[in-house]
């Protein structure tokens, strides 16, 4: 079985993640944007058995494009989001794709909130 490690930018929190995720999703929503400081979010959703957190994390509770809540586990060292916990999904937890640093992760494979978002996606730029 596989296990894939998550970290922050420092290093100091982690998330080993054994077997595949049962979901990678990316997230258009404004919340998500905000979040992480790009064009969208995109988390691998595991069950809680099939992950293993080490080192201290904060937690943040907002309310997502959901309605729901989400509670956002970071490092209190670079403040990187690492993984959450989605009230819209009890039961399983998302870890954020970028913190893998895999170019070979599983791509997508479900997009929501895609009114807000950005129509340059897609755009691969010149050479």
């Amino acid at each position: 079985m596989i296990t894939r490690t998550a970290s922050c930018a420092c290093g100091q929190l982690q998330v080993a993640c054994e077997g595949d995720p049962l979901l990678v999703g990316q997230c258009h929503c404004k919340k998500c944007q905000r979040r992480t400081g790009s064009a969208f979010g995109l988390g691998a959703f595991f069950a809680p058995e099939q992950i293993t957190v080490s080192g201290e994390s904060a937690e943040y509770v907002q309310l997502g494009g959901s309605g729901k809540n989400i509670r956002q586990n970071f490092c209190q060292t670079c403040g990187s989001t690492v993984y959450w916990f989605p009230e819209k999904l009890p039961g399983r937890v998302a870890v954020a794709v970028g913190a893998f640093a895999d170019p070979d992760f599983p791509p997508p494979d479900k997009s929501v909130f895609e009114e807000t978002k950005h129509p340059w996606l897609g755009y691969a730029g010149e050479n």
